[in-house]
Protein backbone atom coordinates (compact mmCIF):
# COMPACT_ATOMS: atom_id res chain seq x y z
CA UNK A 1 0.00 0.00 0.00
CA UNK A 2 0.99 3.61 -0.03
CA UNK A 3 2.43 6.08 -2.43
CA UNK A 4 5.84 7.15 -3.59
CA UNK A 5 6.01 4.95 -6.69
CA UNK A 6 8.09 5.76 -9.74
CA UNK A 7 6.32 5.79 -13.06
CA UNK A 8 8.20 4.05 -15.82
CA UNK A 9 8.04 4.62 -19.53
CA UNK A 10 9.01 1.81 -21.90
CA UNK A 11 10.15 -0.24 -18.93
CA UNK A 12 13.40 1.71 -18.46
CA UNK A 13 12.71 3.27 -15.07
CA UNK A 14 12.31 6.80 -16.44
CA UNK A 15 10.44 9.01 -14.01
CA UNK A 16 7.43 10.71 -15.54
CA UNK A 17 6.70 13.91 -13.60
CA UNK A 18 3.17 15.19 -13.77
CA UNK A 19 1.51 18.33 -12.46
CA UNK A 20 3.10 20.93 -10.25
CA UNK A 21 3.58 21.75 -6.61
CA UNK A 22 0.23 23.40 -5.90
CA UNK A 23 -0.66 25.62 -2.94
CA UNK A 24 -3.23 22.98 -2.09
CA UNK A 25 -0.49 20.37 -1.60
CA UNK A 26 1.75 22.74 0.36
CA UNK A 27 -1.01 23.73 2.81
CA UNK A 28 -2.14 20.13 3.27
CA UNK A 29 1.41 18.99 3.97
CA UNK A 30 2.06 21.85 6.42
CA UNK A 31 -1.04 20.91 8.43
CA UNK A 32 -0.06 17.22 8.38
CA UNK A 33 3.49 18.09 9.46
CA UNK A 34 2.05 19.48 12.72
CA UNK A 35 2.32 15.84 13.81
CA UNK A 36 6.11 16.04 13.54
CA UNK A 37 6.10 19.30 15.47
CA UNK A 38 4.11 17.66 18.25
CA UNK A 39 6.41 14.65 18.39
CA UNK A 40 9.43 16.93 18.70
CA UNK A 41 7.74 19.11 21.32
CA UNK A 42 7.03 16.05 23.45
CA UNK A 43 10.65 14.89 23.14
CA UNK A 44 12.03 18.28 24.17
CA UNK A 45 9.61 19.39 26.86
CA UNK A 46 10.03 16.63 29.44
CA UNK A 47 13.69 17.28 30.25
CA UNK A 48 13.10 20.95 31.02
CA UNK A 49 9.98 20.25 33.07
CA UNK A 50 11.70 17.59 35.18
CA UNK A 51 14.42 20.10 36.06
CA UNK A 52 11.88 22.63 37.44
CA UNK A 53 11.72 22.69 41.23
CA UNK A 54 7.98 23.56 41.30
CA UNK A 55 7.23 20.44 39.26
CA UNK A 56 9.42 18.22 41.44
CA UNK A 57 7.96 19.68 44.64
CA UNK A 58 4.41 18.80 43.58
CA UNK A 59 4.96 15.36 42.04
CA UNK A 60 8.41 14.11 43.08
CA UNK A 61 9.31 15.57 46.50
CA UNK A 62 11.64 12.65 47.27
CA UNK A 63 13.45 13.40 44.03
CA UNK A 64 13.92 17.04 45.07
CA UNK A 65 15.38 16.06 48.43
CA UNK A 66 17.70 13.66 46.63
CA UNK A 67 18.83 16.46 44.31
CA UNK A 68 19.59 18.67 47.29
CA UNK A 69 21.68 15.86 48.83
CA UNK A 70 19.42 15.60 51.85
CA UNK A 71 19.89 11.82 51.83
CA UNK A 72 23.62 12.33 52.14
CA UNK A 73 24.40 9.47 49.76
CA UNK A 74 23.97 10.75 46.20
CA UNK A 75 26.66 12.16 43.92
CA UNK A 76 26.29 14.59 41.03
CA UNK A 77 25.85 11.63 38.70
CA UNK A 78 22.83 10.31 40.63
CA UNK A 79 20.84 13.50 41.18
CA UNK A 80 17.95 12.43 38.97
CA UNK A 81 18.00 8.66 39.48
CA UNK A 82 14.31 8.09 40.21
CA UNK A 83 12.22 5.42 38.46
CA UNK A 84 8.93 7.35 38.71
CA UNK A 85 10.55 10.45 37.25
CA UNK A 86 11.92 8.54 34.27
CA UNK A 87 8.57 6.79 33.85
CA UNK A 88 7.04 10.23 33.31
CA UNK A 89 9.29 10.63 30.27
CA UNK A 90 9.39 7.08 28.91
CA UNK A 91 5.73 6.04 29.36
CA UNK A 92 4.87 8.05 26.24
CA UNK A 93 6.99 5.83 24.03
CA UNK A 94 5.69 2.58 25.44
CA UNK A 95 2.16 3.73 24.60
CA UNK A 96 3.37 4.80 21.14
CA UNK A 97 4.80 1.32 20.52
CA UNK A 98 1.42 -0.37 20.98
CA UNK A 99 -0.55 2.42 19.28
CA UNK A 100 1.56 2.16 16.11
CA UNK A 101 0.24 -1.36 15.41
CA UNK A 102 -3.37 -0.24 15.85
CA UNK A 103 -2.71 2.83 13.72
CA UNK A 104 -1.45 0.68 10.84
CA UNK A 105 -4.76 -1.23 10.66
CA UNK A 106 -6.95 1.87 11.02
CA UNK A 107 -4.93 3.76 8.39
CA UNK A 108 -5.41 0.94 5.90
CA UNK A 109 -9.11 0.27 6.57
CA UNK A 110 -10.49 3.75 7.21
CA UNK A 111 -8.02 6.14 5.58
CA UNK A 112 -5.23 8.54 6.47
CA UNK A 113 -7.54 11.33 7.70
CA UNK A 114 -9.17 9.13 10.34
CA UNK A 115 -5.81 8.12 11.81
CA UNK A 116 -4.65 11.74 11.78
CA UNK A 117 -7.84 12.80 13.58
CA UNK A 118 -7.38 10.12 16.25
CA UNK A 119 -3.76 11.15 16.71
CA UNK A 120 -4.68 14.85 17.02
CA UNK A 121 -7.47 14.09 19.51
CA UNK A 122 -5.14 11.93 21.65
CA UNK A 123 -2.48 14.65 21.59
CA UNK A 124 -4.96 17.33 22.62
CA UNK A 125 -6.42 15.24 25.45
CA UNK A 126 -2.99 14.34 26.76
CA UNK A 127 -1.74 17.94 26.65
CA UNK A 128 -4.77 19.20 28.57
CA UNK A 129 -4.50 16.43 31.18
CA UNK A 130 -0.82 17.24 31.73
CA UNK A 131 -1.42 20.98 31.87
CA UNK A 132 -4.18 20.63 34.51
CA UNK A 133 -2.69 17.66 36.39
CA UNK A 134 -3.22 17.65 40.15
CA UNK A 135 -1.66 14.27 40.88
CA UNK A 136 0.83 11.81 39.43
CA UNK A 137 -1.92 9.59 37.99
CA UNK A 138 -3.26 12.42 35.81
CA UNK A 139 0.28 13.18 34.72
CA UNK A 140 1.05 9.61 33.61
CA UNK A 141 -2.35 9.13 31.91
CA UNK A 142 -1.74 12.36 30.00
CA UNK A 143 1.65 11.07 28.86
CA UNK A 144 0.10 7.79 27.76
CA UNK A 145 -2.46 9.67 25.65
CA UNK A 146 0.35 11.70 24.12
CA UNK A 147 2.02 8.37 23.34
CA UNK A 148 -1.10 7.19 21.51
CA UNK A 149 -0.90 10.40 19.47
CA UNK A 150 2.77 9.76 18.69
CA UNK A 151 2.04 6.19 17.58
CA UNK A 152 -0.71 7.29 15.20
CA UNK A 153 1.10 10.35 13.87
CA UNK A 154 4.42 8.60 13.23
CA UNK A 155 2.56 5.91 11.32
CA UNK A 156 0.30 8.10 9.19
CA UNK A 157 1.98 11.49 8.62
CA UNK A 158 5.06 10.31 6.65
CA UNK A 159 2.72 8.12 4.58
CA UNK A 160 0.32 11.02 3.98
CA UNK A 161 3.15 13.35 2.95
CA UNK A 162 4.65 10.84 0.51
CA UNK A 163 1.28 10.16 -1.09
CA UNK A 164 0.35 13.84 -1.46
CA UNK A 165 3.67 15.10 -2.78
CA UNK A 166 4.72 15.04 -6.45
CA UNK A 167 7.48 12.52 -7.09
CA UNK A 168 10.12 15.21 -7.67
CA UNK A 169 9.92 16.50 -4.08
CA UNK A 170 8.86 13.32 -2.28
CA UNK A 171 12.29 12.76 -0.72
CA UNK A 172 12.53 16.35 0.54
CA UNK A 173 9.09 16.16 2.11
CA UNK A 174 10.01 12.89 3.80
CA UNK A 175 12.91 14.65 5.50
CA UNK A 176 10.71 17.69 6.18
CA UNK A 177 8.89 15.55 8.75
CA UNK A 178 12.18 15.13 10.64
CA UNK A 179 12.75 18.89 10.27
CA UNK A 180 9.37 19.49 11.91
CA UNK A 181 10.44 17.17 14.75
CA UNK A 182 13.63 19.19 15.34
CA UNK A 183 11.66 22.45 15.25
CA UNK A 184 9.32 21.00 17.88
CA UNK A 185 12.31 20.16 20.10
CA UNK A 186 13.66 23.71 19.70
CA UNK A 187 10.26 25.21 20.49
CA UNK A 188 10.05 23.10 23.66
CA UNK A 189 13.51 24.22 24.77
CA UNK A 190 12.59 27.88 24.27
CA UNK A 191 9.30 27.44 26.17
CA UNK A 192 11.13 25.73 29.03
CA UNK A 193 13.53 28.66 29.23
CA UNK A 194 10.77 31.27 29.32
CA UNK A 195 8.02 29.75 31.48
CA UNK A 196 9.92 29.55 34.81
CA UNK A 197 10.40 33.34 34.60
CA UNK A 198 6.71 34.17 34.36
CA UNK A 199 5.25 35.55 37.57
CA UNK A 200 2.09 34.10 39.14
CA UNK A 201 2.22 31.15 36.73
CA UNK A 202 3.31 27.58 37.35
CA UNK A 203 5.78 27.31 34.52
CA UNK A 204 5.60 23.53 34.19
CA UNK A 205 1.82 23.70 33.55
CA UNK A 206 2.33 26.15 30.71
CA UNK A 207 5.19 24.09 29.25
CA UNK A 208 3.13 20.90 29.19
CA UNK A 209 -0.16 22.55 28.27
CA UNK A 210 1.18 24.47 25.25
CA UNK A 211 1.35 21.16 23.38
CA UNK A 212 -2.40 21.67 23.00
CA UNK A 213 -1.84 24.46 20.44
CA UNK A 214 -0.25 22.42 17.60
CA UNK A 215 -2.48 19.48 18.65
CA UNK A 216 -5.56 21.63 18.07
CA UNK A 217 -4.20 22.75 14.69
CA UNK A 218 -3.62 19.16 13.64
CA UNK A 219 -7.06 18.04 14.90
CA UNK A 220 -8.88 20.96 13.29
CA UNK A 221 -6.92 20.66 10.05
CA UNK A 222 -7.54 16.93 9.78
CA UNK A 223 -11.26 17.59 9.25
CA UNK A 224 -10.48 19.72 6.18
CA UNK A 225 -7.51 17.89 4.72
CA UNK A 226 -8.23 15.85 1.60
CA UNK A 227 -7.87 12.10 1.71
CA UNK A 228 -4.98 10.82 -0.41
CA UNK A 229 -5.77 9.31 -3.82
CA UNK A 230 -3.99 6.12 -2.74
CA UNK A 231 -6.26 5.66 0.26
CA UNK A 232 -9.42 6.38 -1.74
CA UNK A 233 -8.40 3.89 -4.42
CA UNK A 234 -7.43 1.33 -1.80
CA UNK A 235 -11.01 1.52 -0.47
CA UNK A 236 -12.62 1.21 -3.91
CA UNK A 237 -13.39 4.90 -4.59
CA UNK A 238 -11.78 5.07 -8.03
CA UNK A 239 -13.53 8.14 -9.50
CA UNK A 240 -13.10 10.19 -6.33
CA UNK A 241 -9.44 9.18 -6.23
CA UNK A 242 -8.87 10.45 -9.75
CA UNK A 243 -10.66 13.76 -9.07
CA UNK A 244 -8.59 14.27 -5.92
CA UNK A 245 -5.35 13.54 -7.79
CA UNK A 246 -6.29 16.11 -10.46
CA UNK A 247 -7.01 18.67 -7.75
CA UNK A 248 -3.77 18.23 -5.82
CA UNK A 249 -1.67 18.15 -9.01
CA UNK A 250 -3.37 21.19 -10.54
CA UNK A 251 -3.97 19.48 -13.89
CA UNK A 252 -6.39 17.05 -15.51
CA UNK A 253 -3.50 15.21 -17.19
CA UNK A 254 -2.74 12.71 -14.41
CA UNK A 255 -3.33 9.47 -16.33
CA UNK A 256 0.23 8.15 -15.97
CA UNK A 257 0.41 8.71 -12.23
CA UNK A 258 -3.13 7.45 -11.69
CA UNK A 259 -2.41 4.20 -13.54
CA UNK A 260 0.76 3.83 -11.46
CA UNK A 261 -1.25 4.13 -8.24
CA UNK A 262 -3.86 1.68 -9.58
CA UNK A 263 -1.18 -0.91 -10.38
CA UNK A 264 0.46 -0.43 -6.99
CA UNK A 265 -2.82 -0.82 -5.13
CA UNK A 266 -3.70 -3.97 -7.06
CA UNK A 267 -0.30 -5.44 -6.24
CA UNK A 268 -0.70 -4.53 -2.57
CA UNK A 269 -4.14 -6.19 -2.37
CA UNK A 270 -2.67 -9.44 -3.68
CA UNK A 271 -0.34 -9.67 -0.69
CA UNK A 272 -2.25 -11.22 2.20
CA UNK A 273 0.59 -11.78 4.66
CA UNK A 274 3.31 -9.07 4.42
CA UNK A 275 4.86 -10.18 7.72
CA UNK A 276 5.37 -13.67 6.28
CA UNK A 277 6.88 -12.17 3.13
CA UNK A 278 9.46 -10.02 4.92
CA UNK A 279 10.76 -13.12 6.71
CA UNK A 280 11.70 -14.75 3.38
CA UNK A 281 15.41 -15.07 2.65
CA UNK A 282 15.30 -12.81 -0.42
CA UNK A 283 14.08 -9.94 1.80
CA UNK A 284 16.80 -10.48 4.42
CA UNK A 285 18.49 -7.11 3.69
CA UNK A 286 15.23 -5.21 4.22
CA UNK A 287 14.46 -7.13 7.41
CA UNK A 288 17.93 -6.42 8.81
CA UNK A 289 17.95 -2.70 8.01
CA UNK A 290 14.34 -2.06 9.10
CA UNK A 291 15.32 -3.60 12.45
CA UNK A 292 18.87 -2.44 13.04
CA UNK A 293 18.70 1.13 11.71
CA UNK A 294 16.04 2.22 14.26
CA UNK A 295 17.81 0.09 16.91
CA UNK A 296 21.14 1.83 16.34
CA UNK A 297 19.49 5.23 15.89
CA UNK A 298 18.28 5.14 19.48
CA UNK A 299 21.59 3.76 20.80
CA UNK A 300 23.61 6.70 19.47
CA UNK A 301 22.85 8.37 22.79
CA UNK A 302 20.99 11.24 21.12
CA UNK A 303 18.00 10.91 23.42
CA UNK A 304 20.33 11.53 26.34
CA UNK A 305 20.47 15.05 24.91
CA UNK A 306 16.96 15.39 23.50
CA UNK A 307 15.06 14.02 26.53
CA UNK A 308 17.29 15.16 29.33
CA UNK A 309 19.30 18.14 28.02
CA UNK A 310 18.55 20.47 30.97
CA UNK A 311 18.85 17.55 33.41
CA UNK A 312 22.16 16.47 31.87
CA UNK A 313 23.57 19.99 31.85
CA UNK A 314 22.63 20.53 35.50
CA UNK A 315 24.05 17.13 36.44
CA UNK A 316 27.44 17.97 34.93
CA UNK A 317 27.66 21.31 36.68
CA UNK A 318 25.73 23.92 34.67
CA UNK A 319 23.56 26.33 36.65
CA UNK A 320 19.76 26.33 36.34
CA UNK A 321 19.55 29.13 33.76
CA UNK A 322 22.68 27.97 31.95
CA UNK A 323 21.25 24.45 31.57
CA UNK A 324 18.03 25.71 29.96
CA UNK A 325 19.71 28.14 27.56
CA UNK A 326 22.23 25.43 26.63
CA UNK A 327 19.32 23.18 25.70
CA UNK A 328 17.98 25.94 23.44
CA UNK A 329 21.38 26.19 21.72
CA UNK A 330 21.56 22.43 21.07
CA UNK A 331 17.98 22.55 19.75
CA UNK A 332 18.94 25.28 17.27
CA UNK A 333 21.98 23.28 16.14
CA UNK A 334 19.66 20.30 15.62
CA UNK A 335 17.37 22.27 13.30
CA UNK A 336 20.17 23.84 11.25
CA UNK A 337 22.01 20.54 10.83
CA UNK A 338 18.83 18.81 9.62
CA UNK A 339 18.60 21.48 6.90
CA UNK A 340 22.15 20.54 5.91
CA UNK A 341 21.05 16.92 5.55
CA UNK A 342 18.08 17.85 3.35
CA UNK A 343 20.46 19.73 1.05
CA UNK A 344 23.18 17.05 0.98
CA UNK A 345 21.34 13.72 1.00
CA UNK A 346 20.72 13.53 -2.75
CA UNK A 347 24.03 15.18 -3.55
CA UNK A 348 26.52 13.09 -1.56
CA UNK A 349 24.44 10.00 -0.84
CA UNK A 350 23.22 8.12 2.21
CA UNK A 351 26.43 6.24 3.01
CA UNK A 352 28.58 9.37 3.06
CA UNK A 353 26.31 11.09 5.57
CA UNK A 354 25.97 7.97 7.73
CA UNK A 355 29.75 7.48 7.91
CA UNK A 356 30.70 11.14 8.38
CA UNK A 357 28.05 11.59 11.09
CA UNK A 358 29.15 8.40 12.82
CA UNK A 359 32.81 9.44 13.00
CA UNK A 360 31.81 12.87 14.30
CA UNK A 361 29.64 11.35 17.05
CA UNK A 362 32.36 8.89 18.13
CA UNK A 363 34.98 11.62 18.54
CA UNK A 364 32.67 14.00 20.41
CA UNK A 365 31.26 11.30 22.73
CA UNK A 366 34.80 10.28 23.75
CA UNK A 367 35.74 13.94 24.26
CA UNK A 368 32.66 14.65 26.39
CA UNK A 369 33.20 11.54 28.53
CA UNK A 370 36.88 12.36 29.01
CA UNK A 371 36.20 15.94 30.05
CA UNK A 372 33.47 14.97 32.53
CA UNK A 373 35.69 12.22 33.94
CA UNK A 374 38.58 14.67 34.27
CA UNK A 375 36.49 17.25 36.10
CA UNK A 376 34.27 15.02 38.25
CA UNK A 377 36.10 11.70 38.52
CA UNK A 378 34.38 8.57 39.82
CA UNK A 379 33.04 10.17 42.97
CA UNK A 380 31.07 12.82 41.08
CA UNK A 381 32.62 15.66 43.08
CA UNK A 382 33.99 18.59 41.16
CA UNK A 383 33.00 21.69 39.24
CA UNK A 384 33.26 23.34 35.85
CA UNK A 385 34.75 26.74 35.15
CA UNK A 386 33.13 29.16 32.69
CA UNK A 387 35.61 28.05 30.01
CA UNK A 388 34.93 24.39 30.76
CA UNK A 389 31.18 24.82 30.28
CA UNK A 390 31.70 26.55 26.92
CA UNK A 391 34.00 23.77 25.70
CA UNK A 392 31.61 21.08 26.90
CA UNK A 393 28.62 22.78 25.28
CA UNK A 394 30.58 23.11 22.03
CA UNK A 395 31.41 19.39 22.03
CA UNK A 396 27.78 18.44 22.70
CA UNK A 397 26.63 20.73 19.86
CA UNK A 398 29.09 19.03 17.50
CA UNK A 399 27.68 15.68 18.59
CA UNK A 400 24.08 16.84 17.99
CA UNK A 401 25.07 18.19 14.56
CA UNK A 402 26.63 14.84 13.63
CA UNK A 403 23.40 13.04 14.47
CA UNK A 404 21.12 15.61 12.88
CA UNK A 405 22.66 15.39 9.42
CA UNK A 406 23.05 11.61 9.46
CA UNK A 407 21.29 9.11 11.69
CA UNK A 408 18.41 11.48 12.54
CA UNK A 409 16.68 11.92 9.17
CA UNK A 410 18.31 8.91 7.46
CA UNK A 411 16.98 6.63 10.17
CA UNK A 412 13.51 7.28 8.76
CA UNK A 413 14.39 7.76 5.09
CA UNK A 414 16.44 4.64 4.32
CA UNK A 415 14.02 2.01 5.71
CA UNK A 416 11.16 3.66 3.82
CA UNK A 417 12.93 3.54 0.44
CA UNK A 418 14.54 0.10 0.46
CA UNK A 419 11.38 -2.00 0.87
CA UNK A 420 9.54 -3.19 -2.25
CA UNK A 421 5.79 -2.74 -2.37
CA UNK A 422 4.86 -6.23 -1.17
CA UNK A 423 6.62 -5.79 2.20
CA UNK A 424 6.49 -1.99 2.60
CA UNK A 425 3.71 -1.94 5.19
CA UNK A 426 5.47 -4.58 7.32
CA UNK A 427 8.81 -2.80 6.97
CA UNK A 428 7.38 0.55 8.08
CA UNK A 429 5.57 -0.99 11.06
CA UNK A 430 8.77 -2.80 12.08
CA UNK A 431 10.79 0.41 11.79
CA UNK A 432 8.37 2.42 13.96
CA UNK A 433 7.89 -0.27 16.61
CA UNK A 434 11.63 -0.95 17.06
CA UNK A 435 12.24 2.81 17.24
CA UNK A 436 9.58 3.34 19.92
CA UNK A 437 10.68 0.33 21.97
CA UNK A 438 14.29 1.43 22.27
CA UNK A 439 13.26 5.05 22.75
CA UNK A 440 11.30 3.82 25.76
CA UNK A 441 14.28 1.86 27.13
CA UNK A 442 16.68 4.81 26.80
CA UNK A 443 14.14 7.19 28.32
CA UNK A 444 13.50 4.87 31.26
CA UNK A 445 17.03 3.82 32.12
CA UNK A 446 19.40 6.63 31.08
CA UNK A 447 19.60 8.42 34.43
CA UNK A 448 20.10 5.10 36.23
CA UNK A 449 22.88 4.22 33.77
CA UNK A 450 24.45 7.64 34.35
CA UNK A 451 24.33 7.06 38.11
CA UNK A 452 26.09 3.69 37.88
CA UNK A 453 28.33 4.10 34.82
CA UNK A 454 29.18 7.76 35.48
CA UNK A 455 31.27 9.39 32.73
CA UNK A 456 31.86 5.90 31.28
CA UNK A 457 28.33 6.09 29.88
CA UNK A 458 29.60 8.38 27.12
CA UNK A 459 32.31 5.86 26.24
CA UNK A 460 29.59 3.19 26.14
CA UNK A 461 27.62 5.16 23.55
CA UNK A 462 30.81 5.91 21.60
CA UNK A 463 31.50 2.17 21.27
CA UNK A 464 27.93 1.58 20.05
CA UNK A 465 28.31 4.36 17.45
CA UNK A 466 31.57 2.74 16.30
CA UNK A 467 29.79 -0.61 15.87
CA UNK A 468 26.90 0.91 13.93
CA UNK A 469 29.28 2.92 11.69
CA UNK A 470 31.11 -0.29 10.79
CA UNK A 471 27.70 -1.91 10.22
CA UNK A 472 26.82 0.78 7.65
CA UNK A 473 30.25 0.68 5.99
CA UNK A 474 30.17 -3.10 5.49
CA UNK A 475 26.50 -3.80 4.79
CA UNK A 476 24.66 -0.76 3.37
CA UNK A 477 24.92 -0.17 -0.39
CA UNK A 478 24.34 3.33 -1.75
CA UNK A 479 20.67 3.91 -2.60
CA UNK A 480 20.95 7.51 -3.81
CA UNK A 481 19.09 8.03 -7.07
CA UNK A 482 17.98 4.39 -7.34
CA UNK A 483 14.31 4.03 -8.36
CA UNK A 484 12.33 1.92 -5.93
CA UNK A 485 11.40 -0.63 -8.60
CA UNK A 486 15.10 -1.15 -9.40
CA UNK A 487 16.26 -1.44 -5.76
CA UNK A 488 16.55 -5.24 -6.06
CA UNK A 489 19.58 -4.78 -8.33
CA UNK A 490 21.41 -2.92 -5.53
CA UNK A 491 21.22 -5.98 -3.28
CA UNK A 492 22.15 -8.39 -6.10
CA UNK A 493 25.33 -6.44 -6.81
CA UNK A 494 26.34 -6.25 -3.14
CA UNK A 495 29.13 -8.61 -2.06
CA UNK A 496 27.32 -9.81 1.07
CA UNK A 497 23.60 -9.48 0.30
CA UNK A 498 23.95 -10.93 -3.18
CA UNK A 499 24.04 -14.47 -1.79
CA UNK A 500 20.56 -13.96 -0.32
CA UNK A 501 18.99 -12.33 -3.37
CA UNK A 502 20.62 -14.62 -5.96
CA UNK A 503 21.14 -18.00 -4.32
CA UNK A 504 17.79 -18.72 -2.69
CA UNK A 505 14.82 -20.67 -3.84
CA UNK A 506 12.94 -18.45 -6.24
CA UNK A 507 15.82 -16.00 -6.37
CA UNK A 508 16.54 -16.74 -10.00
CA UNK A 509 13.14 -15.40 -10.88
CA UNK A 510 13.78 -11.88 -9.58
CA UNK A 511 14.35 -10.63 -13.10
CA UNK A 512 10.94 -11.98 -14.05
CA UNK A 513 9.40 -10.39 -10.95
CA UNK A 514 10.78 -6.99 -11.96
CA UNK A 515 9.53 -7.45 -15.53
CA UNK A 516 6.07 -8.30 -14.20
CA UNK A 517 6.13 -5.16 -12.03
CA UNK A 518 7.04 -2.94 -14.99
CA UNK A 519 4.37 -4.66 -17.10
CA UNK A 520 1.73 -4.00 -14.42
CA UNK A 521 2.69 -0.31 -14.29
CA UNK A 522 2.56 0.03 -18.08
CA UNK A 523 -0.74 -1.82 -18.15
Amino acid sequence: MGGGFFVTESGHGVVHEEGRVTNFVVIACIVAAMGGLLFGYDIGISGGVTSMEEFLTRFFPDMLRQMQNETGRETEYCKYDNELLTLFTSSLYLAALFASFLASTITRLFGRKVSMTIGGLAFLSGALLNGFAINLEMLIIGRLLLGVGVGFVNQVVPLYLSEMAPAKIRGALNMAFQLAVTMGILAANIVNYITPRLKNVEGWRLSLGLAAVPAAILLFGSFFLPETPNSLLERGKKEEAKRTLQKIRGTVDVEHEFMDICAACESAKSVEHPWTNIAQAKYRPQLVFCTFIPFFQQLTGINVIMFYAPVLFRTIGFGKDASLISAVITGLVNVLSTLVSIYCVDKFGRRALFLAGGIQMIVTQVAVGSMIGWKFGLDGEGSLSAVDTKILLGLICLYVAGFAWSWGPLGWLVPSEICPLEIRSAGQSLNVSVNMFFTFLIGQFFVTMLCHMKFGLFYFFAVLVLIMTIFIYVLLPETKGVPIEEMARVWKDHKFWGKYTRNVKGGDNDEDDEDLYVFSVKK
